[in-house]
């Protein structure tokens, strides 16, 4: 037997055993997953609350902001 190998036939260079990826992009693509859905959301919400406001009959709906109020 090579000394570089266990006796199911692996290699055995390195000791530790890497952790499986698969959770890590799991967790990945759910964390994007929600923070765009709560960014659709609050868009969607925008339109929605204009689109009332349109129905409403107002035509100044779109609020104004003036460059100083950053």
């Amino acid at each position: 037997m090579a000394d570089c190998e266990n006796e199911n036939g692996e290699e055995n260079g390195d000791a530790r055993p890497r952790p499986p990826l698969g959770p890590l992009i799991a967790l990945l693509v759910l964390i994007v997953l929600v923070l765009g859905g709560l960014w659709l959301v609050q868009k969607l919400s925008a339109e929605a609350r204009l689109e009332n406001c349109l129905a409403s009959g107002r035509t100044n709906c779109l609020s104004i902001t003036s460059p100083g109020a950053r």
